[in-house]
């Protein structure tokens, strides 16, 4: 396994947590605007009739043969802030995802969205 240098090119491979279980696929990476860095990635999860995409932190993601092997636990992440398929992250509710992770969230100087999808 080596680290994901440009976890762009993972999309539509399999997610799974530090115990390789499966999360879901690899939907969209968003990028912190301050550094446009990878920092989350939407995964498709749930059952075929109730699709959702979660999103789970991309720090410390690793990759092997098809998948993408993410620091959080599958429990964690499937209670982790979640967009219809189709949806979209509204600015309000950043702060929740960042939140669900115990991670630090700060918008822009200007109050910009953190987070923008790539």
């Amino acid at each position: 396994m080596f680290e994901a240098s440009d976890i762009r090119e993972w999309r539509g491979h399999d997610v799974v947590d530090p115990g390789r279980h499966r999360i879901g696929t690899l939907e969209a990476v968003y990028v912190d605007t301050a550094t446009d860095k990878p920092i989350f990635a939407t995964v498709m999860a749930g059952l075929p009739t109730r699709r959702r995409l979660v999103f789970v932190p991309l720090v410390g993601a690793t990759v092997g043969p098809g998948y993408v092997k993410v620091a959080y636990d599958k429990g964690l992440v499937k209670k982790a802030p979640a967009i219809d398929t189709d949806g979209e992250l509204p600015a309000s509710a950043e702060p929740d995802v960042f939140a669900h992770y115990s991670l630090d969230y700060a918008p822009g100087a200007g109050g910009e969205r953190r987070l923008a999808r790539r």
